[in-house]
């Protein structure tokens, strides 16, 4: 692993938003960091398996492999890399999927530099400031975080979710196409 000292650590940015990875990568270079970024599941792998990182910061929703998917697999790379997830969409169920895979916190977006830097160096077992907390969901998003686990716990499959939900498949599917409600 590149980056021994925490003053100098190793970080892996992964995240499919061009202009928000480029800012955030240049403010951990700011803060004195040796800082690699990538835009996709392959990228990150890739630079993982050049030289594991001390720290990854990785968005859950990208086009393509998820970000729980770069969680597990940077996890299987170096067990040792601690790693925040971040997403603009953020569920208690995926928040338990990130940590179950290996990730050290999960944060909702918009998070700033130093609020990423804090959840990476915090200690295990140590509580995150209350600002960090989850507002408790609405009842349309709580519905549609329990649609979206229910989902993934049927491989993907609408019909199989549908009867699992007890609801006609296309009803389930109108629900999928429309935005995740907010809080």
């Amino acid at each position: 692993m590149s980056g021994d000292d925490d003053n100098s650590a190793s970080i892996l940015l992964v995240d499919d938003d061009d202009v928000f990875r480029k800012r955030l990568g240049r403010a951990f270079r700011d803060r004195g960091h040796d800082v690699r970024l990538a835009a996709n599941y392959d990228e990150a792998l890739a630079s993982a398996r050049e030289d594991s990182p001390q720290f990854a910061v990785v968005d859950l929703k990208m086009p393509g492999r998820s970000g729980l998917d770069v969680v597990r697999d940077l996890k299987a790379v170096d067990p040792t890399t601690r790693i925040v997830v971040l997403t603009g969409y953020g569920s208690i169920a995926t928040a338990v999927d990130a940590v179950k895979l290996g990730a050290t916190q999960y944060l909702p977006k918009p998070a700033d530099a130093d609020e990423i830097l804090a959840a990476l160096t915090r200690e295990e077992g140590e509580a995150a400031p209350p600002t960090q907390e989850f507002p408790a969901p609405s009842l349309a998003r709580a519905e549609w975080e329990h649609i979206q686990r229910v989902l993934g716990d049927a491989g993907g499959n609408v019909s199989e979710a549908a009867r699992r939900l007890g609801m006609h498949r296309r009803s389930l599917q109108l629900k999928l196409r429309k935005h995740p409600p907010s809080k």
